[in-house]
């Protein structure tokens, strides 16, 4: 008997192509499947649309906007995101902060009031605070990275 493989976590939308756009080419996220009113992409997460998805449930109520769940997404250029997201007219969570850990992050509102998390990957902040002078054993505090993955990030970064 085959173990329980988990596949994807589906988030419900009132406009499929819409918001397929704002995943699709301002987040970069690669389509793996689209079957109309569910979309799947290659990094383990869907849409499905609300009508579509409520029919499934028997009409139970859709609320939008818990704040309960959000979908974790990195990128080393916050700056230019936030930017576009801004020009784009979406709703922030927060401006682009630094977290406890020093990750730099934004969240924001997807047109469906899902919170959407942008994150600088944990080894460009190790690469961030190496050249802030810190060192290898504090930014591995700070980070929770264990020093090896510092001392690698940094070589990454720098192109060593």
């Amino acid at each position: 008997m085959q173990a329980m493989k988990y596949i994807c976590s589906l988030i419900v939308v009132e406009d499929v192509a819409k918001s397929r756009h704002l995943y699709e080419s301002v987040l970069k996220q690669k389509v793996a499947a689209d079957f109309g009113e569910n979309i799947a992409f290659e990094g383990g997460f869907a849409l499905h649309e609300r009508d579509h998805y409520k029919a499934l449930i028997g009409g139970r109520p859709i609320v939008p906007g818990s704040n309960a769940f959000e979908l974790y997404f990195e990128d080393d250029d916050l700056e230019a995101l936030d930017g576009e997201l801004r020009a784009a007219g979406f709703e922030f969570v927060h401006d682009l902060e630094e977290q406890p850990w020093r990750q730099k992050v934004l969240r924001f509102y997807d047109y469906d009031r899902n919170i959407v998390e942008v994150g600088e990957r944990l080894e460009h902040t190790a690469y961030r605070l190496s050249l802030e002078g810190l060192l290898l054993e504090d930014i591995s505090r700070i980070t929770y990275l264990p020093v090896e993955k510092v001392k690698t990030a940094i070589a990454e970064y720098a192109g060593t």
